[in-house]
């Protein structure tokens, strides 16, 4: 049997370090909207020629080099614009080399999976830690070609990570590609043309705290009023002093407008974006700053009033609710979501699921959430798991990065405390020590309610394993209950308990039949005990 590996502590997860909200601009003039648009491509043309020069730059790029590109961008816009733009170009350059590191990091996990492979005889079995050899000679020869064009990949991209080059499109990679392919999505040109021109657009600032409302650049009172420094070259369509232009539409943050209020009053930091969604043809605002950094609550005071186990699941969340004992209470929770149509959907579903999450959990009082900290992305290829195509689409469907920043972000506002705990052996302990002692006649326990339980008991500290058998010389009700309760410092207490290796046979001494036993066991008359006691 495999030796099981070590599990790591429980601990807090942190909270969202930002804020986000949005709000649609609605009632634009017919001025309003030609203007946003040129200012748009005006400033998206800027910000496409300073990321290229940044991608040029590469590693050799530092800061004397950045304050000449700003000062290259403000006399075409202004200085906010053009710190806006380079500050835009560097992070996304950053963002592009951190995806250039995990892409390296995929391929050499392929690559060494594959080579392993190759190094064992054809049809060669597996253990549990580890894969076997190809099941033929023909996947072993189609492997072995697939190893070379991973080997070229690799090297390639090795050179480009070590000579700082990444390649980045501005619009989106997808949207570029769907250009090829305009009657599968459903788009003719000029359709496509339409989102590939606002996608490139640049209409954002970041905020400074100090100045009027927290930002100079897009400002917007508390009243809703929207106004926009506009670039030198389009100073002439401003209908305001100093360069601005004003817009028609009101916003009104309904979510969190009053956090956002507190920040304009006291003209600290908003960053906003201004955004047109081409396929519904609305115009949308976004505002965000830095949340502030609140103290985490240490892991024993967040479980005091027990907490919640969470297992993450393809279509649906199980929950159970655990005391501090790690004892279940009341029934399993499902709460359901359906990851198919469009990424405004699917996040719909995931937001909808975990409201409803948190919503019970505050009802129930629990201020702690259990869940597992999963990252399936060196867990996605087809080296590590072959033609097992179903369970590569099941690992690769469930919303972990997804869920897991929306669950932080929604309980942080709900004052509730997220835990993550290690996600080793959760559903198959949970299936052995508690599927079958939670199904009654009325309650079916699947295997996801058991290893909701089993995260929740690793959470609090407990083992998953329910009791311990005490030694053999003690199995009396003299030293107490025939079972205790595993300690904390019991080797291998997670481990899967051995099977019964005991004698089968049917061989038994004499008189000692199948109901011998229970001859001085029965009240009745005519006892075999009586009959042998001695007549007064």
């Amino acid at each position: 049997m495999a030796e099981a590996r070590a599990i790591a502590a429980p601990y807090i997860a942190a909270p969202a370090s930002g804020v986000a909200i949005r709000d649609r601009l609605k009632g634009l003039s017919g001025q309003d909207e030609p203007v946003l648009r040129l200012a748009g491509a005006y400033l998206g043309s800027l910000a496409s020629k300073d990321l290229a020069v940044r991608c040029r730059d590469g590693l050799a790029h530092g800061a004397d080099r950045w304050a000449a590109r700003k000062r290259e961008l403000t006399p075409d816009s202004s200085a906010r614009w053009a710190g806006a733009i380079t500050k835009a170009s560097h992070d996304q350059w950053a963002l592009a080399r951190r995806g250039q590191l995990a892409h390296l990091h995929t391929l050499e996990a392929g690559i060494a999976t594959i080579a392993h492979r190759l190094s064992l005889p054809v049809g060669h079995k597996g253990t549990k830690g580890g894969p076997g050899g190809y099941g033929s000679q023909r996947e072993w020869f189609v492997k072995s070609r697939r190893l070379r064009v991973l080997a070229n990949r690799l090297a390639a991209l090795r050179a480009d990570w070590q000579g700082g080059r990444v390649r980045i499109v501005r619009g989106g990679k997808r949207l570029a590609g769907m250009r090829h392919h305009l009657e599968a999505a459903h788009l003719d040109e000029a359709q496509w043309r339409a989102r590939w021109q606002a996608a490139r657009w640049f209409l954002q600032a970041d905020g400074e705290s100090g100045k009027r409302y927290g930002n100079e650049t897009i400002r917007v009172s508390p009243d809703g009023e929207v106004s926009i420094r506009l670039p030198g070259p389009l100073a002439h369509l401003a209908n305001a002093p100093h360069g601005r232009y004003v817009l028609s539409a009101r916003v009104r943050f309904a979510h969190r407008g009053t956090e956002w209020a507190d920040r304009v009053h006291a003209d600290r930091a908003v960053a906003y974006r201004i955004h047109l969604d081409e396929e519904r043809g609305r115009w949308y605002l976004t505002a965000s700053w830095q949340a502030p950094t609140a103290p985490i609550v240490p892991l024993q005071a967040a479980l005091t009033q027990g907490v919640i186990g969470v297992d993450t699941n393809a279509d649906h969340l199980a929950a159970w609710r655990l005391d501090t004992h790690g004892n279940p209470i009341g029934s399993p929770r499902r709460f359901s979501y359906e990851l198919s149509g469009s990424s405004e959907h699917r996040d719909a579903q995931v937001r909808h699921a975990l409201t409803r999450l948190l919503t019970w959990a505050k009802s129930c009082g629990v201020k702690a959430i259990a869940i597992e900290d999963l990252d399936f992305q060196a867990e996605k290829t087809r080296e590590k798991h072959g033609r097992r195509k179903q369970f590569r689409k099941l690992i690769s469907g469930l919303p972990t990065g997804r869920l897991r920043a929306r669950l932080i972000s929604m309980a942080n506002a709900a004052d509730i405390t997220i835990v993550a705990v290690d996600p080793a052996y959760t559903s198959k302990w949970g299936a052995q020590h508690w599927q079958a002692p939670l199904t009654g006649k009325t309650r079916a326990t699947t295997r996801h309610d058991a290893a909701a339980v089993a995260i929740g008991r690793r959470a609090l500290g407990h083992p998953i394993r329910r009791r311990t058998a005490p030694p053999p010389a003690h199995r009396s009700d003299e030293q107490g209950h025939r079972t205790a309760q595993a300690r904390p410092d019991a080797r291998g207490r997670e481990e899967t308990r051995p099977p019964d290796t005991g004698s089968c046979t049917r061989c038994m001494p004499p008189d000692r039949g199948e109901n011998a036993g229970d001859q001085c066991a029965h009240h009745r008359s005519g006892h075999t005990a009586e009959q042998l006691l001695p007549s007064p």
